[in-house]
Order: structure tokens, then C-alpha cells, then sequence
């Protein structure tokens, strides 16, 4: 999910951004502290929006760089359990799928591609035995985030698309129709079962 977020930090200002004028060496140093780094409570952070506040600086004896106490606003892509997110499949492997999501990938086991006993083809591509349903890269897809491990740095997402209304845009789609034809054809079966009582 994307959020602004306003974060207050001691910035430290490398010397080599001595010569801007304050807020804009400070910009200049969020910029490379923070763009696209990945953080535990902030998630992604996408962009700078704001420096809002500075405070005076501090010059620390023997580390050569100023601090700014500074609060400032960032645009920050954090996943959240359960969320609903739209993406790409970006690669497929004999354990299953990965999707960009966002800034990050999330990985979809194999179990959790669709309601199908699931094989890896010849092709490439993830084939469902009974539906022949085929899973490929670059086709989007919806899936629940179900689960978010922060252990190593980038936080690893796992994904699933077997729950109803998620898998391939086209699947969700085929299966809209056929839900909707199947609506139609039990409204006319009572509506015949109806007309046929009242003679």
C-alpha cells in the first residue's frame, strides 16, 4: 500500500554537499539516504516530497559532516498482509512464479498459482492438468499478500492467487462470464418452473 509519510531524522550532510545552500544539500542528502532503499517501518520509500522543517545544524568533532535535525514527507510502498495487489508476472520457475508488485517481487509457490494440480511445461510456462489453464511471464495478475519476512533486508512477499476473484486478469474475467451465464440460465429455469406451476 502506498502512504506519505512524514519522518523526522538527524540528517547527516556530507561535505560534498557543502557548497548548495542548506535546504538543498539537505534535499540532495534524502535523496541519496533514502530513495528507493527499503526500511522496516517506512516500507519503500519511492520519493521525497517535502523537507518541511530544519533545525540548526551540529558539526560532530572528527566526522566532517553537519546534522540537521529535519522533518520531511516521503512517498512509501509498504506491504501489508492481506492487501490485494496488481502485477506483472516478471519470471517463472519450477517452484512456482515471481511477481513485480510495486517496487518489490512477490513469490508465488506453485500451490498457490491456481485451484489445478500445477506443472512447470516445456514452454516455460506454469499449466494447470484439469483447466489447461497457463500461467506465463508478462501476464498480470491479481493476488493476496499472505505472507511478509523482513530478515534479510528487502523483505521477501509470499503471494497466492487461489482464492476467488484473484489468478490472471483473463481467468478472472472467464470466470466473471461464467458466473454470470450460469446466473441467467437458473433465472430462466424458475422463471419456466414458475409459468409452468401457474397453469
Amino acid at each position: 500500500m502506498f502512504y506519505l509519510v512524514r519522518v523526522e531524522d538527524h540528517v547527516r550532510v556530507e561535505p560534498k554537499h557543502f557548497g548548495l545552500a542548506t535546504s538543498k544539500a539537505i534535499e540532495a542528502q534524502l535523496r541519496e539516504s533514502y530513495l528507493d532503499k527499503v526500511f522496516k517501518d517506512l516500507g519503500y520509500v519511492i520519493s521525497v516530497i517535502s523537507v518541511d522543517s530544519v533545525e540548526d545544524g551540529v558539526i560532530i568533532p572528527g566526522d566532517g559532516a553537519a546534522y540537521y535535525r529535519t522533518l520531511f514527507t516521503v512517498v512509501a510502498w509498504k506491504p501489508e498482509l492481506h492487501e490485494l495487489v496488481y502485477g506483472t508476472i516478471a519470471e517463472i520457475t519450477s517452484f512456482g512464479a515471481f511477481m513485480a508488485i510495486g517496487p518489490a517481487q512477490g513469490m508465488i509457490h506453485i500451490s498457490q498459482t491456481m485451484e489445478d494440480y500445477v506443472s512447470l511445461s516445456k514452454t516455460g510456462t506454469l499449466s494447470g492438468k484439469v483447466t489447461k489453464r497457463v500461467l506465463s511471464k508478462d501476464d498480470e495478475c491479481m493476488a493476496r499478500i499472505v505472507a511478509i519476512s523482513y530478515k534479510s533486508g528487502q523483505p521477501k512477499i509470499g503471494l497466492t492467487m487461489r482464492q476467488p476473484g484473484l489468478g490472471k486478469v483473463e481467468w478472472i474475467v472467464e470466470d466473471k462470464r461464467s458466473k454470470e451465464a450460469k446466473a441467467k440460465a437458473a433465472e430462466k429455469k424458475a422463471s419456466k418452473k414458475a409459468k409452468g406451476e401457474a397453469k
